[in-house]
This record gives structure tokens, sequence and C-alpha cells, in this order.
């Protein structure tokens, strides 16, 4: 199963960043599993906004199997649609790169993202973030996390208290097989490839036994708690449902490193909509509280947001890169220097 799962960590870099063109069969593909929310017409919206969007369409990023995302979503996407007075179709990408092109090719009105996959959509695909999720809790952040199978021997070698498993995975790397959850997720990739590997001057795909992508937080979860893996990424907020949903599979896994906080995903829609229906969706999700909605999807409420919001994440990325130009033996000095200047730039530009 493990062989079946694997992938060169180069080459799905690759894949995660081809162009629009390339990944458009990929998408219209994906489209047929879009979900219609109701077989009835909603009239409550304002007819004269924006009639010729008769629809809403919403993409809906890969955290967890399809059909918990349906269960979870369909009350929330139900309640937009009387709100908006027309039909929200959600669309349930198979990857995370499968929403940030379908918004890019004019396929998707709304989307929920991941950080990362954010930032890549605003950058190619027209994406304008307007509001952000609030845990169940109240807080706007969320961990990365690298976890275990209880019953694996690492927790005997990891002080659980501090948290130190990213030593232990640098030290121990060439013995274990490893787990991503997708090149465009922020906690499932981005966050742990800057603190444990470029920071340490590692390539994932050398440095383990077997390396492999397992899609979402709860493909990861799973490839733990069934041994297919010793290791892998996943966060806060995929645990904390995952203690409420399925108590007795949270039970065998064990968290061994936590990363520094990350700000909670984005709601985006395409920067050209209507102003009008730009107003009408930012209302409802501002005002909406029904938490027994809200609840399963480990929320409690959204708040106003920007785009500069995830500028944290974009420096992150470019962090990550000068260290790993650093690290690259291929170029030289000089050509290391072009680069590392070039990034610099970019992050000057994004702090001033």
């Amino acid at each position: 199963m493990l062989r079946q799962l694997s992938t060169k960590f180069t080459s799905v870099l690759a894949v995660a960043f081809m162009s629009a063109t390339l990944l458009g069969s990929c998408i219209n593909s994906q489209f047929s599993q879009r979900t219609s929310i109701s077989n009835t017409d909603s009239n409550t919206g304002d007819e004269t906004c924006a009639p010729e969007i008769e629809e809403i369409e919403f993409g809906i990023s890969p955290s967890e199997s399809q059909e918990n995302l349906k269960t979870h979503w369909a009350p929330f996407l139900a309640a937009m649609e009387a709100e908006l007075g027309r039909p929200v179709i959600a669309f349930y990408a198979t990857d995370y790169a499968g929403v940030i092109e379908a918004m890019g090719a004019n396929k998707l009105q709304l989307a929920w993202y991941g950080g990362k996959a954010y930032i890549e959509a605003a950058k190619r695909s027209n994406a304008e973030a307007f509001t952000r999720t609030v845990n169940s809790n109240g807080t706007q952040g969320y961990y990365s996390h690298l976890i275990t199978n209880v019953a694996n021997p690492i927790i005997n070698e990891v002080d659980l208290q501090e948290g130190t498993g990213d030593r232990y995975i640098v030290d121990h790397a060439a013995e274990l097989t490893f787990a991503f959850n997708d090149p465009n997720s922020t906690s499932g990739f981005l966050v742990p490839t800057y603190y444990i590997f470029a920071r340490n001057r590692m390539n994932p795909n050398e440095a383990f036994k077997e390396l492999i992508f397992a899609g979402s937080h709860e493909a990861t979860a799973l490839a733990v708690v069934n041994n297919q893996v010793d290791v892998a990424t996943n966060n806060s907020e995929t645990l904390t449902m995952l203690e409420k949903s399925d108590p007795e599979t949270r039970a065998k896994i064990q968290v061994i490193w936590t990363s520094p906080v990350i700000p909670t995903e984005p709601i985006a829609y395409r920067k050209d909509l209507p102003s009008c229906l730009k107003e009408q969706i930012s209302s409802f999700f501002y005002n909406y509280k029904d938490v027994t909605v809200l609840e399963p999807l480990g929320w409690s409420g959204f708040v106003p947001a920007e785009d500069k919001d995830w500028n944290t994440i974009r420096e992150l990325e470019i962090a990550k890169d000068i260290l790993e130009v650093q690290n690259n033996q291929a170029l030289s000095t000089e050509e290391k220097q072009q680069q590392i200047n070039q990034l610099e730039q970019q992050l000057e530009e994004l702090q001033s």
C-alpha cells in the first residue's frame, strides 16, 4: 500500500505549480463532483444584483474525505443559498491545486482555502480573501503537527511534553517512513518543510526511507493509525474534529511536534465579482452564527480579513526558498547570491 501511495518529493513540487492550461482537463473532470445543495429555488436575495450569475460555485479544499466534507458542509451551504437567493453548488476538489486552478479558470466564485493555497490563488487565480474562520474555542489560529502511532517506539525516544519529535526526525530520517498531506497545504507541507527540513538542510525525498503524499489530513492520520507510515504531518483543527467524530481513532495518535501558530483559513471570492454580490456574500459570512451548523466544521463564526493577513505565510515561503537556495550544492556562489538577492527583495517589498 505504501509503495502505491509513494510520490517523489521533487515530482510533486513540479505538479503543484503546473500551469492552468495543463491542469484544465483535470479541473473539468473534477467538476463532475459538484454537488447542488438544494433542489428548490431560493428567492430571498436581491434579484437586481448580478442576475447574470445564476449560481454560486463554492470550492472546498480536501482536508478530509469527500464523504465527511459533504456531511459537514451541506447545512452551511444550504443556509448560504437561502440567504443569497441563488443556488450554491459545492465543488469538492480531489487536491488543493484543483481549487486554485478552478477559480483561475473562472469556474468558482468562492472557495475555502488553506493559507498556502490561498496565496497561490491570489497570485494566479484572481482570488481575494474577505473573511477568515474563528475556531470553536474563539481563537483565530491553529498549529501544524507531526504525529505517530501511540504504539510506535518513537514515542519512547521523544520528550512528548517538549515536543522534540522534530529533532528525532532529523536524526533518524533514514530509518523512517513519512507522509505529507498535499504540496499546497500550509500545515501539511509548507510549515513543516520550513521549520524541520529547510532549516536543517534536509531534502525529504533523499532523507527518508520512504516518503508519500497522502492527499488530506484525514488520510495522513489514518496512515499513522494503520501503521502505513511512522510519522506524518497533521494539524490541531483536524485532530480536534477527529476527537469529536472518532475518539477511538484519535486515541491511537500521538503528537510529537507542534509548530508556531498559523493564521486560520481564508474564504476568498473572485476579485472581479460585482460589488453588490461581494457585499451580500460578506454580510452572510460576517453575520452567520448558527452553532449547530458551524460546530461540525470546527468553527464558531467568521471575522473580516484582507489579503495582507496571510503575508506571514508568504514570508515563510520566501524564507524556505532562501534556505533551499543556500543549501543547493548544484549552484555556484554567484548563482546563489543572485537568487538570494531576488528573494530578499521580494521579502523587503512584502514587509514594506
